[in-house]
């Protein structure tokens, strides 16, 4: 018999949940509801990280359909979670009692999302004072099935003085509750949203006036939304957007991204972006001095000249002054894209500011796929002074282009064009080291051959006591020192230059 409505769970269709116990284990309500030939209500759940039983399908019966063919699976109410409250959450973290296997699990999250283990040093007196909670300043409650802000003023009343939070893998899914959080915490200026499912639907937001770092990996985010979300963080100073699976980028109401005018960062990192026009509509954000692209798709990169930039703003920015594109880039991360071409390399030589380049993990920067050297990278880029993480000194700038040079000297052989069309700088770098061509021998014809430079020795001996002999020729270069024994005084010597 099927249950009656009123006792069936309070679960509902897309909601965020996590395995009772496990809030790491985490996936989205597809189904609520009777199964075939099982008693009972169920639970459809899609998991985040693949790992269920089905496709939502069992005994022939599509129930709902999962991400994957195996990332569904039905769940008795009792064993799922449907998470706590902001507050809560901070009173778990840092007025609970941690256990061994919590400390053992300790670990901050870098740059690229990683973790790294930490030991906790000073437990009792670091403890003691992270209880007080109206003295946080820096709270994490990352992994703890956070679901919902709670009662609103809860918040500002436990936490007044929060200015950086993370919530990295809860169960947030309504950007109306992000604003909720962020409206009691009036100092909040750093805020993790990475690992939670947020929803489509971003109408409504107010201004977080105040958040100047926002970090958004790994939520299923698109430019559109990027556009709206623009408008609530007039004072955004940097995004995070890694592992979104972002392949274009859909200015509003132009063909270059506009606003955003306190931003200096952008990570874009992990994304799906394979064509360089769609970095160039990036190209008009006055303040970003980073720009992160690594492991994306990217197969080349060029830096537009005013004609190009006249045409790609032709008939969208009309109205509004165009400047030098990516005017204050300071660092361009391409680590672990397609790049492949030499002339991708040079034209990071126009970038007006550019000194932070990272180039590892691209054909064209790696030997062992027939790519260059580092020596060569650091020759070829003029303004450079941190390549693939690693400071350029002056030693190695000079080492590296002396040696470029004459590397160049001793492969290419071919008209000035060519050589500027292929090696952009070996001019410039030729003069300014002082490095002269090697200066071939020259006869009546002009210059000649190594070969035929050489001296064309006989020897003919003319001893009667040691009888007749036949002469012996030999090419030697004209430095070459002939010693002839005393003992062959009759030896003759014939120089003969052909």
């Amino acid at each position: 018999m099927q249950e009656s409505s009123e006792s069936r769970p309070d679960f509902r269709i897309g909601q965020r949940v996590h395995s009772s116990g496990d809030p790491r284990r985490i996936g989205t309500v597809r189904y609520v509801g009777p199964v075939q030939g099982y008693s009972g209500t169920w639970v459809g759940v899609d998991w985040d990280n693949g790992e269920g039983k089905h496709d939502g399908t069992i005994n022939g019966v599509q129930y709902f359909q999962a991400r994957s063919e195996r990332s569904g699976s039905f769940v008795r109410s009792q064993n799922l979670s449907s998470g706590i409250s902001l507050l809560q959450a901070l009173q778990l973290r840092y007025q609970g009692d941690t256990t061994k296997e919590e400390e053992d699990e300790m670990y901050v999250l870098s740059a690229s999302n990683k973790r790294v283990n930490v030991q906790l040093v000073g437990k009792d007196k670091i403890q003691d004072k992270l209880s007080r909670l109206e003295e946080l300043t820096s709270a994490s409650v990352s992994y703890l099935g956070v679901s919902s802000p709670g009662v609103p003023c809860d918040i500002s009343t436990n936490v007044p003085n929060l200015k950086e939070l993370d919530l990295t893998g809860n169960l947030i899914s309504e950007w109306k509750d992000v604003s909720t959080i962020c409206e009691q915490l009036a100092d909040l200026f750093a805020l993790n949203l990475s690992y939670n499912l947020m929803a489509h639907d971003m109408v409504g937001l107010p201004h977080l006036k105040c958040i100047r770092i926002l970090v958004l990996n790994n939520i299923g985010i698109n430019w559109t939304q990027v556009e709206i979300l623009k408008q609530s963080l007039p004072e955004i100073e940097e995004l995070h957007l890694m592992g979104n699976k972002i392949s274009t980028i859909e200015p509003a109401s132009s063909f270059a991204v506009q606003g955003f005018d306190y931003l200096r960062l952008l990570n874009l990192e992990d994304n799906c972006i394979a064509d360089w026009n769609e970095i160039l509509k990036l190209s008009q954000l006055r303040s970003l001095e980073q720009l992160h692209l690594s492991n994306n798709s990217l197969i080349r990169v060029f830096y537009p000249d005013d004609g190009m930039m006249r045409e790609l703003l032709n008939g969208y920015d009309s109205c509004e002054e165009s400047h030098k594109p990516f005017q204050n880039l300071r660092c361009l991360l391409l680590g672990g894209n397609n790049i492949e071409d030499l002339a991708s390399i040079d034209s990071l030589n126009s970038f007006p500011q550019l000194v932070d380049i990272r180039l590892s993990e691209n054909p064209v920067a790696d030997p062992a796929q027939g790519g260059i050297p580092r020596f060569v990278l650091v020759a070829r880029l003029a303004k450079v002074e941190m390549l693939n993480g690693s400071e350029v000194s002056s030693r190695e700038r000079k080492e590296s282009e002396i040696r470029y040079v004459r590397l160049v000297m001793s492969k290419m052989q071919g008209n000035s064009k060519e050589l500027q069309w292929l090696h952009p700088r070996f001019a410039e770098l030729k003069v300014f080291h002082g490095i002269e061509d090697e200066k071939p021998l020259v006869g009546a014809a002009g210059p000649q051959k190594m070969a035929s430079g050489l001296l064309s020795i006989t020897l003919k001996c003319v001893g009667a006591s040691i009888g007749e002999k036949p002469s012996l020729t030999k090419k030697l270069p004209g430095a070459t020192t002939v010693m002839v024994p005393l003992s062959f005084s009759k030896l003759q010597v014939l120089l003969d230059v052909s």
